[in-house]
């Protein structure tokens, strides 16, 4: 998406990516195939262009470091080695006097007792490690289930934090240029499985009880974010607001989110557009959402649904990335609705089968 967004302004796109026939390379002008971290690959990449970008968060910070030497980087390193650290994001946060939810660090399973005990019950054990799409969450009621924790803290530190009772969850994209300029999309209702995996998005024009005071607080908070991460391109924002109305910022990534994906058919302009415009320093433009909209994910549990759903749902856009039938991917694509009715289109998609709730 982020190469037929670069090609429809006049570029020409090369990828690096491990995986022989991955969606990009159908549509890239030229590939490299090699891991993301790859020297010589790295090197070759950066040999070959004018700018780099990434939508991933496996890249090790100190080979973009090193590239910079070849090939301008908008989106920096400062933004992926936050975003790649829950521990670190936290302390930016913190730092930022943004509110965040009570957490604590383990590193043994005993650290996770006693960390469950400062920040109290139920709690969330997060890998400190964020490994792109995929999530390491587990959720922990009470003390007997402890060791629910350890596949977890066997792979490395991990963070303890406050499970908080929730009204919505919301998600703000933004994306800025080198000048400065910033533009912001609609903000979004997101809804996950339990194992954090992304469930659908709702991108209604405006949020039931969501009042002025909070949508300024949200676009103060995404501005001063994208700002002191010195990034050009998209960085998008998760919040949590509890029900007491309090307002925490959950997650940040400095890349194109699955949460924006509806932007693609329900704005005059998608996250791609404007990540491309950002990283290249193109004027943004101000986002105008044509419609509300519902993202779902095609995913390998539902793809036979959705080929069986295509002649029925003839006003669903559909997104099939075609990745290798072997490909172990969660996601292989997304479906967005458009509707004057969003509860209804939500029971329309409960109905075939595609969520539960």
């Amino acid at each position: 998406m982020l190469v037929m967004s670069a090609k429809k302004y006049g570029y020409k796109v090369g990828i690096l990516d491990p995986l022989e026939e991955s969606p990009a390379s159908q549509v890239a002008d030229w590939h490299i195939v090699a891991n993301y971290n790859e020297e010589n690959a790295l090197l070759e990449l950066a040999k070959k262009s004018d700018i780099l970008t990434f939508e991933t968060e496996n890249i090790d910070t100190r080979a973009l470091d090193f590239l910079e030497k070849y090939v301008k980087i908008p989106q920096g390193t400062l933004g992926l080695s936050v975003t790649q650290d829950r521990l670190l994001e936290r302390e930016f946060l913190d730092n930022h006097s943004i509110n965040i939810a009570p957490y604590e660090t383990a590193v043994v399973i005993s650290d996770i007792k006693d960390a469950a005990n400062s920040v109290g019950y139920p709690c969330i054990v997060k890998s400190t490690r964020r490994y792109g799409e995929e999530e390491y969450i587990v959720k922990i009621n009470n003390a007997s289930e402890v060791d629910l924790a350890v596949p977890l803290i066997q792979q490395g530190v991990c963070m303890v934090e406050a499970f908080v009772e929730l009204k919505k969850e919301l998600f703000m994209t933004i994306a800025v240029n080198s000048d400065g300029e910033y533009t912001l999309f609609p903000i979004v209702e997101s809804y996950h499985y339990s194992d954090g995996l992304l469930k659908k998005v709702k991108a209604p024009i405006e949020i039931d009880g969501l009042d002025q005071q909070l949508v300024n607080q949200i676009e103060l908070i995404s501005k001063v974010i994208a700002s002191e991460l010195n990034i050009c391109g998209i960085v998008g924002i998760e919040f949590f607001i509890t029900k007491d109305n309090n307002l925490y910022v959950n997650e940040i990534s400095t890349r194109p989110h699955e949460s924006s994906t509806y932007t693609i058919d329900a704005c005059d302009f998608s996250e791609y557009d404007a990540h491309i415009r950002g990283i290249c320093n193109w004027a943004l433009p101000k986002i105008k959402q044509f419609m509300p909209a519902v993202t779902i994910n095609i995913t390998k549990e539902n793809y036979a649904l959705v080929n069986n759903l295509l002649t029925q749902k003839r006003k669903w856009h559909y997104h099939f990335y075609q990745y290798p039938k072997n490909s172990d991917r969660f996601k292989l694509g997304h479906i967005t609705v458009l509707s004057d009715n969003l509860e209804e289109t939500i029971q329309e998609i409960k109905h075939v089968g595609l969520i539960d709730n």
